[in-house]
Formats: C-alpha cells, structure tokens, sequence
C-alpha cells in the first residue's frame, strides 16, 4: 500500500518552534525486519483514563503505541510533516486542501477524503473538544474539484478542503495532535456489535458526539486488538501499514502506574520498554539502558482562580512567593530539571530571548492560616514529593494545606471541575498541536477545554486571541510570550521545572524513539 509521494511539501506554511533536543531513535527505519519478529513488552505510566479515546488523555497513549495517526505528525524541528496527508497547500485564509497518500484503516477499508472528513467532523462534535480543537471551529469536506492553483501545483491524489471559522495558519501543526487521529466509519457507531473494552458512551444512533472506538479502527503500524481494561493491551502488527511492515510482530503493554514498578519490570527483563523513570530510580539502572531526553514538559502549580482560597488574587500572589522553583529542580528532579521560567522552557529554544515580564501583579495578602487542597497523581512519581515540599512552602507563608493524591484517571474530571484548591501537573506544553499559543487557548482560554485553573480572564483572552490570527513565525512566537506574560500576571499558574524524563530500554531493543513532544514511542523500525 505504500505510494509514492507526488510532489514537495509547499514552504512557508508552517510554524516551527525549535528545540533544543530532537527526535532520536537509535536506528529507526521504514520497516524492513523479518517476517516473525518478537513481540515488544512496554509497560506504561498512564492507564487508560477515558476508553482509549483519542479526544482526550488517553490520545497520546494510542499514538506512543504506534495504533493511531492524523493527516500530519510533527518533524525533529516542530513542523508540520506528512503523515495520512502526503501534501498540502493553503487555498485562502481559510482554507487548506489536503491531499491524501494511499493508506488502509486496519479494518481493511481505505482511506478516503469522505472517511477523513467524518473523522475530523467528529472531533469537532465531542464534548469536551479535543485540546487541539479549544477555539477553532472548523469543517472538513471531500473536496469535489481541484482549484485552478492546485492544479498548477500537480494535484492528483484524493482530497479533503478543510475550512476553519477564522484564519488559521496554524491548522497544519493543530492537524498532527493525537487528538485528531483518523479512524474508519466503523470506529463512530455501534459496527458490529461493539469491541471488548466497548466505545465508551455510545447512544446508539448517528455517533454524533461519543467516544470513537479505536480497536482496528485506526491506520498506524501496530493494530490495537485487545483491552484488559486498565491494566494492559494487546496489540498486532498492522501489515498493511502505509509506511512499511513494522519489524516487531506486535506489542505487550502493560499500565503500572507505580513507577518503582516499572523501573523493577525492566530489570528484571519482563518488559523491554519502560517509560517515565523515576529519577529516583534512575541510578538503579544500568547507563546502557538509560536514555534521557529534554521535553517541552513543564511541572506546574494551577490555582483555582473560580472559587475557594485562590479565587483572591491576592492570595495566589501569595503562593506565588512562597515558592521556591530551585528546590525543585536540584531536589525533588535531582538534576533531571531545570527551574521553572514560564510556560516555555529552555527545550524551546526561542522562548528565553522572547520572554516578557509579567506586569500588574497584585500584592501579596497574608494566607491568616487559609486553608486550600492541594491535588496531583501519582503516575509520574515526583509530583506526591513536588506536592509535599511544595505544600511545606505554603505552610510555611501561612496557609493550612492538605495534599490529595490519585492515580490520574481518578483525578483528571475532579480537577477539571474544580473541586481542588490548587493542581500540581506535569504538562507537555507542545504536546496537543506544537503550536505556543495553541497550548495557550485550551489551557487558560475562558472556553480553554483543559482549562485546570478554571482561568477566565479579559486580558489573557485578548493577548491570545491576537496571537492566534498572526501567521508570520517571529510574530508569532513573540505573541505566544506576550500571553504567557499576561497569563502569569494572573497568578493563575506557578510554573515549577521543566523537566528531562527517563525512557528505560532493555539492551536488546533497538529503534525506541525518544521524542521531546511525547506523542510517539514505538514504531515501524522499533525491535528486538
């Protein structure tokens, strides 16, 4: 199934936030292994929160598994490549036509413009909306006739016009998040009578507005078969993946939130993959099977700026002082961590040049023994330490603290509804669409759908919608931290480190791709 690509990827119409750290892989190439490779053992921080399905948290466990894919994914530089779509170009400031490659879903239907189009259509009927979607409106057709400029650019491959309500010009890069996968028909309605795991809450008629089912459904190189509900799936190799046949037969995953757990599953050889090592227990493994990579991931305080203690600004100016980000990064992180700057950290490497400072913060008020909750999770295992000392800090400048620890799924829909005071999370920045302001509009947008801090203020609003009708690159990126400035002027958000995660690799295993956004782990020439 693999085709030919029919012309250059157009320049200039993409937004590049570069990193420092790249995608590495330590030999991934387009799959030519053996016909009966070994399967992957992987164990996983993170079970499965919402069903597995892509329009929220669980997006980015299907896409790290190698099960799903959008019409683009993000390059080593944080542009926008082909991915489903093999081309585009920009028609208005409206709308882009995307052209697609030749690809099969892994229920044996093709690719088509129409399947795409109900895909994305979907997405944009889920409640919430995907991050990526937080603020845009757009609709996606089957294109049903070439334009005279894409006829001069050698369109000749199915097409699908994607038109959004406002400019976009970051619609390329906002079309890779995991979020925006593209599954067949059959993965948004009732299909042959439902899957193992089921599809979440399906009401049994068009599917308008429920949970996609992504178990062979999806395009990626690995084909999801099986969920044992958080504990673990399995998945097999998807031969007529676009990209070349995989070189591993299949993966073994296994969810172990506790993350001594899994540092001791692979040393102890029962999984060959573990993601998210504790730095705890970094030194408990051997160099040869440590691999640490800069991410655009930034732990955070969020304060509930809608009700109870923090809804004063001038009690989260408070907190604000009292914390101290270098205890963080050197203690907590032991080294793994560079100290909390802003939204953007160091692995974006414009962000520090651009940096504006916050302006008319209110002064502090005494905390008078208030008392506020503190919530995290314990998936990734410094955030209960971060939340402790963290919480030592608060009580120190005045405020009773209690400290609320869940593995995540049991956490996330609390948090979202506001039933916490305070939130410390870890947070890929980049992670929904590689676009700054993108990350900005969902999280602490007033419509924002991962909007933790329940944030809904003028000024933030203002700044971030200015920042989303700009298409030049420079322009934007400085845009990006004008919001971020307006943003931490609120208090709403403490940001604590930034940090570098751990992957643990069995000496084995080659092709693991260490990836800065997080969204991809295994694929086609992952092996061993």
């Amino acid at each position: 199934m693999r085709s030919v690509p029919r012309r250059r990827l157009l320049a200039g119409l993409l937004l590049t936030p570069v990193l420092t750290g790249c995608f590495a892989s330590g030999g991934e190439t387009a799959g030519q292994g053996s016909a009966d490779g070994s399967r992957l053992r992987v164990a996983l921080a993170f079970p499965p929160a919402e069903n597995l399905s892509p329009y929220g948290a669980d997006a980015t466990l299907l896409s790290r598994l190698g099960v799903t894919e959008g019409l683009t994914k993000l390059d080593a530089n944080g542009a926008a490549a082909p991915a489903l779509a093999e081309s585009w170009t920009r028609e208005d400031d409206r709308t882009w036509l995307f052209t697609l490659r030749e690809a099969a879903f892994q229920d044996g239907t093709d690719v088509t413009p129409a399947a795409v189009a109900a895909a994305l259509t979907h997405a944009t009927e889920a409640k919430p909306v995907p991050a990526a979607l937080s603020g845009v409106t757009l609709k996606a057709a089957a294109a049903t006739k070439a334009t005279k400029s894409t006829r001069a650019a050698g369109a000749d491959g199915d097409q699908v016009r994607v038109t959004t309500e406002e400019p976009d010009p970051a619609l390329p890069l906002r079309l890779s998040s995991p979020g925006l996968a593209i599954l067949s028909p059959k993965a948004y309605g009732k299909g042959d009578g439902g899957s193992e795991h089921g599809s979440g809450d399906t009401d049994g008629s068009s599917g308008k507005g429920t949970r996609p089912d992504p178990l062979g459904t999806a395009t990626g190189p690995f084909e999801l078969t099986k969920v044992s509900g958080a504990t673990a799936a399995t998945l097999d190799r998807f031969d007529d993946y676009w990209g070349g046949r995989a070189q591993a037969s299949g993966i073994d995953a296994r969810f172990i939130s506790d993350g001594t757990a899994r540092t001791n599953a692979l040393r102890t050889r029962q999984v060959d993959i573990a993601e998210a090592v504790p730095v705890s227990q970094a030194a408990t493994l051997d160099e040869g099977t440590r691999h640490e990579t800069a991410t655009t991931r930034t732990t955070s305080l969020l304060l509930n700026t809608d009700k109870g203690a923090f809804k004063d600004p001038a009690l989260r100016a408070a907190a604000r002082e009292a914390v101290d980000t270098s205890v963080f990064a050197e203690d907590v992180y032991e080294g793994y961590a560079d100290p909390g700057a802003g939204v953007f950290g160091p692995a974006v490497t414009w962000a520090a040049d651009k940096r504006v400072k916050p302006t008319g913060r209110p002064k502090a008020a005494d905390p008078d023994g208030a008392s506020v909750t503190v919530a995290t999770y314990n998936n990734r295992p410094e955030l209960p330490e971060v939340a402790q000392v963290l919480g030592q800090q608060l009580e120190r400048a005045g405020f009773k603290v209690k400290l609320e620890v869940r593995e995540y799924s049991r956490l996330e829909s609390d948090a979202l509804a506001g039933r916490f005071d305070a939130f410390v999370g870890a947070r890929n920045s980049l992670l929904d669409t590689g676009d700054p302001v993108s990350v900005l509009a969902s999280d602490y947008s007033c419509h924002g759908a991962y909007n933790l801090a329940l944030l809904c203020d003028k000024k933030v609003d203002k700044a971030v919608s200015e920042a989303e009708g700009l298409a030049d690159n420079a322009e934007r990126q400085q845009a990006a931290m004008d919001a971020e400035a307006a943003l931490l002027g609120t208090d709403a958000v403490v940001p604590l480190v930034h940090q570098r995660i751990i992957t643990g690799v069995g000496t084995s295993v080659q092709g693991v791709i260490f990836d800065p956004y997080e969204r991809t782990l295994v694929g086609t020439g992952t092996r061993r």
